[in-house]
């Protein structure tokens, strides 16, 4: 069955051809179709009608919707479909930069593409006939797994571009061109919004095999530093060899990035646990001390906190997503270590009492452990010596688990039994709460809730 918004692509080129226009699908959904990947998002754009007459063909297919007035992009209610015009610009300055934008039906095909980002985005294919045109290489660059600008004007228009081309690279296991490289080292990125960014990030995150990818570009591009300077302080900062065969907290950090990414399919929020996989050791930046017995980063995992503070506050300004990458960040020590020391199970149910998502903290604590590839430590050693702590990791989560199922005291059993709110209400509850984590039956917790009062009371 075809999908919906193909089906009205083609009615309205079908209305477009008549008037004497043509009209192509543009940008990804081009790009996917050669590549063999999914792509909902359809987007044409109409050549060679006015404004005027488009937006009359809309109004006899549906409800017409402006998204974009003075760029030409308009939709329809009910279907996901952008629908645009080209565009053209003419010099509003002396400046690099200083041109004005604006719709121009009839700039033709070549120059509309001209306009797009890279390569494989200016590929443009008629919808009524199939027809793909390909005028800069696109469709070689595709084959050749090249990410390659279209233009250096077009490009530096928008300095998202830069994480743009890094997004791809990652997410289509592409290498950007060198001199695309080149170009994009010389755009200034502190214009950008925290919230450009983000999206870009988020599609390297979670669409790349290897977000590493995403950074190593970046890294390369010289445009770490702007948005990304707690990761770009992560290159060159030693690790002790014994624990860490792989190299620098950079190369760590990235080994991490790709171990996360096989797991975050399995995570209970994918992108907060992307994000704690890259933030997880920025405290080693600051910690990292040099000594007689050996290289230490005692502390990192609190040192790094005001870090990712400031990181994260620089590109959301939401506050769930911040106190969970805040908490796996100060708690991804802690499984392993428990496991290694021999804990008692009563330092196990507090941990996971701590943790915002215990389950995600178990994945980022694999993770991290998994990134320690090289100096000849092969992975699948690693991945079997891990099997054990795993297995018993995720038994004392069933504990914790298991003991939080049962009923337990609450406020409103304190008060039944005769106390009344005051200082000690919060205190008495708390106490409840480690008998609680203890395993200790609801009855239980009072008796003895209720003795620890009579003593703090006297």
């Amino acid at each position: 069955m075809k999908d919906k918004n193909i089906e009205m692509a083609e009615k309205i080129a079908a209305a477009v051809s008549h008037k004497g226009g043509r009209t192509y699908y543009v940008g990804g959904y081009v790009r996917d179709q050669l590549l063999g990947r999914e792509n909902k998002d359809v987007d044409i754009e109409v050549h060679g009608i006015s404004v005027q007459c488009l937006e009359e063909i809309l109004d006899t297919l549906g409800e017409r919707l402006t998204m974009g007035a003075s760029f030409g992009i308009m939709g329809l209610r009910h279907y996901q479909l952008d629908i645009a015009m080209p565009r053209a610009e003419k010099a509003a300055g002396r400046g690099q930069k200083d041109f004005e934008v604006f719709v121009d039906p009839f700039v033709g095909e070549k120059k509309a593409a001209g306009r797009r980002d890279f390569t494989m985005n200016a590929l443009m294919q008629d919808v009524l006939t199939g027809e793909v045109l390909d005028f800069f290489g696109g469709k070689e660059d595709i084959i050749h797994c090249r990410v390659r600008h279209v233009n250096e004007q077009s490009f530096v228009e928008d300095p998202l571009r830069v994480f743009r081309a890094a997004q791809f690279a990652a997410r289509f296991g592409f290498s950007v061109e060198e001199e695309t490289k080149k170009v994009a080292s010389a755009v200034d990125t502190g214009s950008l919004t925290g919230e450009r960014i983000m999206m870009e990030l988020e599609k390297a995150m979670l669409k790349a095999a290897k977000p590493s990818v995403f950074f190593e570009n970046l890294r390369q591009m010289n445009q770490l530093s702007v948005w990304f300077p707690e990761v770009e302080n992560l290159i060159g900062i030693p690790q002790n060899t014994k624990f860490h065969p792989e190299g620098d907290v950079w190369t760590h950090t990235m080994q991490v990035l790709d171990e996360a990414a096989q797991m975050r399919d399995m995570a209970a929020e994918p992108l907060w646990f992307m994000l704690s996989a890259l933030c997880h050791d920025f405290g080693k930046a600051v910690a990292t001390s040099e000594c007689d017995n050996g290289i230490h980063a005692y502390g990192h995992e609190k040192a790094g906190l005001p870090l990712v503070q400031s990181f994260l506050g620089r590109i959301t300004t939401e506050v769930k997503l911040s106190d969970y990458v805040m908490n796996m960040t100060e708690l991804h020590m802690e499984p392993n270590q428990k496991v290694s020391m021999g804990s008692h199970i009563k330092s196990y149910m507090k941990m996971f009492d701590r943790s915002v998502c215990p389950e995600d903290m178990l994945l980022l604590a694999k993770a991290d452990h998994m990134g320690r590839v090289g100096g000849g430590t092969d992975r699948a050693v690693l991945a079997q010596k891990y099997e054990e702590t795993e297995a018993y990791l995720h038994e004392m989560l069933g504990v914790y688990k298991e003991r939080m199922s049962h009923p337990y005291l609450k406020g409103r059993d304190l008060i039944e039994a005769g106390m009344e709110p005051g200082p000690l209400f919060s205190e008495a509850l708390s106490y409840a709460h480690k008998l609680r984590l203890a395993g200790i039956s609801k009855d239980e917790q009072l008796r003895q809730t209720l003795g620890w009062i009579r003593t703090a009371e006297k």
